[in-house]
C-alpha cells in the first residue's frame, strides 16, 4: 500500500513525532481525521487489531504532540490500541505489514523503534515499568516525563494495583492515563468498573475540587470550610473516596478522549506537576466507523474487509475451531450437571464461551483481566463441592503459575484448565505463541495433562478430564480448526493410555497433540510405528518399554518447546529404565517464536510434514 500523500495531506507531514509537534496546533483536528482515516484503509488491507486504534487516535496525537518523545517515555499497556503510535512514531509506510512474517510487530516492541518504550503483549504492565523508568530517571537528573496509558480493563488487574501502591508511596513524576472506553476486548466486569462508571457522575465534586482549589483555597477563612466540604461531598459521589487518591495520586477527569485541543491543553497543564497523577479520559472504542462503534468486541482483531460493506467475511472453514468444539462440550456437560463452573479471565469470545454465558449465567463468571484470581477462585468451588473449569489461554496460564501449585495442585482440587491456543498461535508473535505450557505443567505433581490430536480426542479428553475427581487436570489445544472427524459418543478415556495408529518397523514416533497428521505423512515415508500418545502425564510407560524393545529408535513430536517438554518426559523415562534406545526430539526451538501465519511459522520450524522428514533423515544419517 503506497501513501497517498493527496489524500492525506497533513499525515504526509508527519513522518516522526518532531514533525509533528512543528504543527499548528489547530492542524491537529486534520490530522486525527486523516489518521482515523488511513487507519481504517490500512487494516482493512492487512487484517490486525482495530476498533482499539480508532479509540485513540486524539490521545495518541496529544502525547507525542506536548511530550518530547523519544526522550520522555510513552508507555503502552498491552498495545492493542498502538496501531496510531506506530503510524506516527515513522512506520506509516509498512504498517500493512503488521502481524505478518518479517513485518511489523503487532505490538510495541523496543527492537523495531525506539518510540517503543516497553515490549508488551499481556495486560497491566505499563504502571509497573512506567515507574521503573521514572524512578531510573530520577536517580539521573534526566528531567524526563514518564507517561503510562492503560485501559479500564486492564486496570482492574491486581498488578495495576500493586504499582499504584507503590506509586503512590514513593510519590515519583508518572502520569497514568486511564483511558476508559468501558471495553477491554470483551464486556469490562467488576466492581471496579462501575465504580469509573459512578466518577462520572461527579461533576458537582470535580467542580468543587478543582474550582475550588482555584478559586477559593486562597482565602484563609474559607480553605478549611471548602476541604470539609468537599470530603463531605466525595463520600456522598464516591463512596469511600476517590479510589486513585486513597493510592496516592492526584486524579483529573473525567475528560473527553477525542477533543485533541482539549487533551493538548490540559497534558501541557499537567506537564509540569510532580508526583503521581491520573488522568481520566473517556473515548469511544471504534470511534469514527459506525460498525465498530456498534459492536466493537467484533471489530477489535479483524481479517481483511471491506470498509465501504462494512461486514467482516465469515470464517469458511469446513471444521469447527476447537474454542468452539470447547463451547459445545461444556453446554452439554452443563445441561445436566449444576455443579459445573466455567471461569475465564475476560476472554469469553476467544475461548467460545459465548453461548454457554447466555444459557447458564449462574453457571458463568468472566473474573476480568485476573488470572491468578480465577485459578484460586477456581480452588474455593472446589474445595466447596463444586466442578470448577477455568478456559484460559495458554499464554495467559503462564501468569497465574504460582496459583496452579500452590492453590491447586499442592491441594489435588478437582480444576479442569481447558487451555486453548496451546502451540504456536501465529500473527501475535512472541508474547502470544502458546510454547511452555506443557513444559511448566509436566513438573507439578498430581496434575494430569491431555493433549489431543483432533477434534473428537479434545471432546473426549475433556470428559475425562472434569470426571476425572482425583486432582487437577489439563486439556491443551491449538487455536484454529481442527482435521476434522467424525464425532463418538463421550467416555472416559483410560489414564495415561496412548494408541498405537500405525504398525511400522524400526522408528516409532510418539506424537503429543495435533501434529499427528504431519506426523501421519511420514510414518508412511520412513514405515515407521505411529503412537498417539494423548497423555503427556501420566505417561504411557508400559507401550514405552514395550516399543523399545522392537524399534531401533524414537522420535517424539509436539507442538512445544523442546527443553522440558513431552519428550523430555520420555527421555527422563528412558534413562531410569536404561533403555538401548536413542531418541530425537521434535518441538518448538529455544528461541521467542515470531509472527506469522501458522503454516508460514511451522514451515519455517520445520514442523510440517516435509521439515519433520528432513529432520528425522539427517539425524539417522
Amino acid at each position: 500500500m503506497s501513501f497517498d500523500t493527496q489524500k492525506y495531506p497533513t499525515l504526509a507531514l508527519v513522518d516522526n513525532p518532531i514533525k509533528l509537534r512543528l504543527l499548528p496546533q489547530e492542524s491537529l483536528l486534520a490530522l486525527c481525521d486523516e489518521l482515523r482515516q488511513f487507519l481504517l484503509a490500512s487494516v482493512s488491507r492487512s487484517s490486525g487489531h482495530f476498533a482499539s486504534g480508532l479509540g485513540t487516535v486524539e490521545l495518541t496525537v496529544a502525547l507525542h504532540y506536548v511530550y518530547n518523545t523519544p526522550f520522555d517515555h510513552i508507555i503502552w499497556d498491552i498495545g492493542h490500541q498502538a496501531y496510531p503510535h506506530k503510524i506516527i512514531t515513522g512506520r506509516k509506510n509498512s504498517i500493512t505489514t503488521i502481524r505478518q512474517r518479517n513485518g511489523l510487530h503487532p505490538f510495541p516492541w523496543r527492537g523495531e523503534s525506539e518510540y517503543d518504550t516497553l515490549s508488551v503483549g499481556h495486560s497491566s504492565t505499563s504502571i509497573s515499568a512506567g515507574l521503573g523508568m521514572a524512578v531510573a530517571a530520577a536517580y539521573e537528573d534526566l528531567a524526563r516525563k514518564t507517561v503510562c496509558v492503560i485501559g479500564d480493563g486492564a486496570i482492574t488487574a491486581g498488578m495495576a494495583f500493586e504499582a499504584m501502591n507503590h506509586a503512590g508511596d514513593i510519590k515519583y513524576d508518572l502520569l497514568v492515563v486511564l483511558n476508559d472506553n468501558e471495553m477491554s476486548i470483551s464486556e469490562n466486569v467488576g466492581a471496579l468498573n462501575n465504580h469509573l462508571a459512578r466518577i462520572l457522575s461527579g461533576k458537582c465534586y470535580l467542580t468543587l475540587r478543582e474550582g475550588g482549589k482555584k478559586v477559593l483555597y486562597g482565602i484563609p477563612p474559607i480553605k478549611e470550610l471548602v476541604k470539609r466540604t468537599k470530603e463531605h461531598i466525595k463520600g456522598i459521589i464516591v463512596p469511600g473516596g476517590t479510589l486513585f487518591e486513597e493510592l496516592g495520586f492526584n486524579y483529573i477527569g473525567p475528560v473527553d478522549g477525542h477533543d485533541v485541543q482539549g487533551l493538548v491543553q490540559t497534558l501541557n497543564n499537567m506537564r509540569s506537576m510532580t508526583g503521581p497523577q491520573l488522568l481520566h479520559i473517556i473515548t469511544k472504542k471504534g470511534r469514527g466507523y459506525a460498525p465498530a462503534e456498534k459492536d466493537p468486541i467484533t471489530w477489535h482483531a479483524v481479517p481483511k474487509f471491506d470498509p465501504v460493506i462494512g461486514t467482516l467475511p465469515k470464517n469458511c472453514g469446513r471444521c469447527p475451531t476447537y474454542s468452539v468444539i470447547f463451547g459445545d462440550w461444556l453446554c452439554t456437560t452443563a445441561a445436566s450437571d449444576d455443579k459445573l463452573m466455567a471461569i475465564t479471565p475476560a476472554m469469553r469470545e476467544g475461548s467460545g464461551m459465548v453461548d454457554f454465558s447466555r444459557q447458564f449465567p449462574r453457571q458463568y463468571f468472566d473474573v476480568a483481566i485476573a488470572e491468578q484470581h480465577a485459578v484460586t477462585f477456581a480452588a474455593g468451588l472446589a474445595i466447596s463441592g463444586y466442578n470448577p473449569i477455568v478456559a484460559i489461554y495458554s499464554t495467559f496460564l503462564q501468569r497465574a503459575y504460582d496459583q496452579v501449585i500452590h492453590d491447586v495442585a499442592i491441594q489435588n482440587l478437582p480444576v479442569l484448565f481447558a487451555i486453548d491456543r496451546g502451540g504456536v498461535v501465529g500473527a501475535d508473535g512472541e508474547t502470544h505463541q502458546g510454547a511452555f505450557d506443557l513444559s511448566y505443567l509436566r513438573c507439578i505433581p498430581n496434575m494430569v495433562i491431555m493433549t489431543p490430536s483432533n477434534e473428537n480426542e479434545c471432546r473426549q479428553m475433556l470428559h475425562t478430564g472434569y470426571h476425572y475427581h482425583g486432582g487437577p487436570s489439563a486439556v491443551r489445544y491449538p487455536r484454529g480448526n481442527g482435521p476434522g472427524v467424525t464425532f463418538s459418543a463421550l467416555r472416559k478415556l483410560p489414564l495415561g493410555k496412548g494408541v498405537v495408529r500405525r504398525q511400522g518397523v524400526n522408528i516409532a514416533i510418539l506424537n503429543f497433540g495435533t501434529l499427528l497428521a504431519q506426523a501421519e505423512e511420514v510414518a508412511k515415508t520412513l514405515d515407521a510405528t505411529l503412537v498417539d500418545m494423548r497423555f503427556v502425564k501420566p505417561l504411557d510407560t508400559g507401550l514405552i518399554t514395550q516399543l523399545a524393545a522392537s524399534h531401533k529408535a524414537f522420535v517424539t513430536l509436539e507442538e512445544n518447546a523442546i527443553i522440558g517438554g513431552a519428550g523430555s518426559g520420555v527421555n527422563e523415562y528412558i534413562m531410569r529404565q536404561r533403555l538401548l534406545v536413542p531418541v530425537l526430539n521434535i518441538g518448538l526451538p529455544d528461541y521467542f517464536i515470531p509472527q506469522g501465519s501458522q503454516e508460514e511459522i511451522l514451515a519455517d520450524l520445520h514442523l510440517n510434514s516435509y521439515g519433520i522428514l528432513q529432520q528425522i533423515e539427517k539425524w539417522l544419517s
